[in-house]
Order: C-alpha cells, then structure tokens, then sequence
C-alpha cells in the first residue's frame, strides 16, 4: 500500500483551531505588522501549519459565506467563551466540512456544495432543461432534482424568482421548489420564493398561482398578486403582493417611505458582514432607487438624505448611527 500524500495525511486538531484563530485575528483593519510577522513565524515553525493555512486559502471565495461569523469573532474579546465557541465552530467546518452552528446563527455550509450558489452580492440567472427561468438573488443556494417523476428545486439559502416553463414530456412532470418548510407548485406562473427567516418562507405570486404545502399543514393556492409566509405546520393570511420586492433582479432596491431599518436589513443582505441600525434613527424614511452593487457608496447616500452616519470597526462591521454633525 503506498504511503499517503500529505494532502491526505490528517492536519491535528490543536493546529486547526489555531489555524480558525488566526484566520479570526487577520481580520481586523487594525491589525499591526507584529502580528503579521507572529503569523508567518507560526506558519513557518511546522509544516501542519502551512497545510493548515494552504487549506484555508485553498477555499477562495467561499470564505464570503464566512465573513458574518468572522466579523463576530474579531469583534470579541480574544479570551471570551464566545470567541472560543466561534474558533472552535470555524475549525471544524475549515477542515471537516457538513454543518457548523456559530453562537445561535447556523454557517450556510451546505450552500457551498449545492448545484448553484452565488455569494454576498452576487446575482446569477439560469435556465433549465424545461425551459424554466430562475434568478438568484444575493447569497443563494438551490439545489436540482430533475426525475422520470418530477421537476424539482431545492431553495437551500436565501432567494429566488421563477418563471416555469411547461414540460415538454409526453407525459407532464409537476414542477415544485422545496424549503425547509415544504414545497410550492406553480401553476404557470412567475413567483418568488424566499427562505426569510429560520422556520419561514414566504412566497409572492406575480402571474398565475401556487399551490404551497406546508410540511405538516393543509394547502393553500396563491393567486397573482398575493403573497404569504408559511412555516411547517401553516399558510399565512396572504397579504398584496410588493411588485418592486423584485427590483432586485435589476440590481437595485426601491424603498418608498421605507423606515430606515428596514432598508438597512435589506441592503445587508449584498454586502458581507455585519450591518446594523441604532434604534434611534430606525424610525427615520428612506425613499428612492439604490444600486446594491455598491453597498458602502449607498451608505454614504444616507448621510447625505438622512441625519446618520456610518461608523465603521472594520471593513465587515458597520452601523448607521444618529449624526454628530452640528447644524
């Protein structure tokens, strides 16, 4: 038997959580040239330490998918629990992949293996054998299950809009798109499909029907220009469907009479990071048309509309605070 490569040869686990720390340390727009030169001396001192850290490189951008759990890690205190809950989280995802739980916000690392995925900020469009047409927003996995049965979607993460496409089979196959919550089957139709929040999805027509079916609960069919969030076990009342929630296929947000947090919860979700409001100006309106290719020049239109400003830690923590400017 021949020997294993040292690709193969397994890298100690005192290695990889140091390897998470350091990944965690060099995040810090303050980080100082003594700590750079300690992380070389440490990637130097073993070879497990470069292959630790070959390893990390070697995920390139899929570390975006990280940078919520590594701002909240720099952030903290270097000896609290927290911290040392986040290293430790890190590591074995880095190193063993499946899924890893950061504090109380689970990592998307499935989203790393689905069949298409776009990263913070990114946007993708894709058409299907049957013809369908399905765009992804910001930060987006599904996964595909076409079969001699069915047409089939998995929404693992984030959002996305579909215009289905009739199956040119002999014999139809029903089209559905799954969430952890259950699945939807449109009905020739154009739709959205949003994993919101954990243990809620929420669905809004904009031509045709659906006919969304809770895991646990009873159906109930959607019409063009309704909208509703359902959970495992029901549907919501639905509610008017917002037809500008998908300016976002245009690469834009259109907020109109907006409050402030709000916008900003929505515009987090293209930019990597952390990014928060203070409950003092959340109340405050947004109204207009915002590109969110570029997250930090529409911050600074914000200053310039609203009385905040946008205090930075580092380049993936910011928070919109009351301005200081004096009238």
């Amino acid at each position: 038997m021949s020997a294993p490569t040292a690709n193969h040869i397994p890298i100690p686990e005192h290695v990889r959580k140091k390897a998470a720390a350091w990944l965690v340390e060099l995040q810090s727009d303050e980080v100082g040239e003594h700590t750079r030169y300690e992380w070389q001396r440490w990637r130097a001192a073993h070879p497990d330490h470069e292959r630790a850290w070959q390893r990390i490189e070697s995920l390139g951008t899929k570390l975006q998918a990280l940078q919520p759990a590594l701002a909240h890690a720099a952030l903290s205190p270097a000896k609290s629990s927290g911290r040392r809950r986040t290293v430790q989280a890190l590591a074995v995802a880095l190193f063993a992949g499946g899924i890893a739980w950061v504090g109380e916000e689970r990592v998307p690392w499935r989203q790393w293996a689905a069949d298409r995925r776009t990263g913070v900020g990114e946007r993708d469009t894709i058409m299907l054998p049957d013809g369908t047409r399905i765009e992804l927003n910001s930060d987006t996995a599904i996964e595909l299950a076409f079969s001699d049965s069915e047409r089939g979607v998995r929404l693992v993460a984030g959002e996305i809009f579909v215009a289905s496409g009739p199956d040119d089979r002999a014999l139809s196959r029903p089209f559905f798109v799954y969430t952890a919550e259950g699945r939807v089957q449109p009905i020739g139709t154009q739709f959205t499909v949003r994993q919101t929040v954990r243990g809620q999805s929420t669905v809004a027509v904009y031509a045709g029907a659906v006919m969304v079916q809770p895991e646990q609960g009873s159906p109930r069919l959607l019409n063009a220009g309704e909208q509703a969030r359902f959970t495992r076990e029901q549907v919501a009342e639905p509610v008017d469907a917002d037809e500008s929630s998908t300016a976002w296929i245009q690469g834009i947000i259109v907020a109109q009479d907006m409050p402030l947090a709000a916008f900003i919860a929505e515009l987090a979700r293209y930019r990597s990071g952390w990014l928060g409001c203070a409950d003092s100006v959340a109340h405050l309106r947004v109204t207009g048309t915002y590109p969110v290719s570029d997250t930090t020049k529409v911050l600074g239109m914000l200053t310039r509309a609203l009385p905040v400003e946008i205090h930075y830690r580092t380049r993936f923590w910011a928070s919109v605070q009351p301005s200081t400017r004096s009238e």
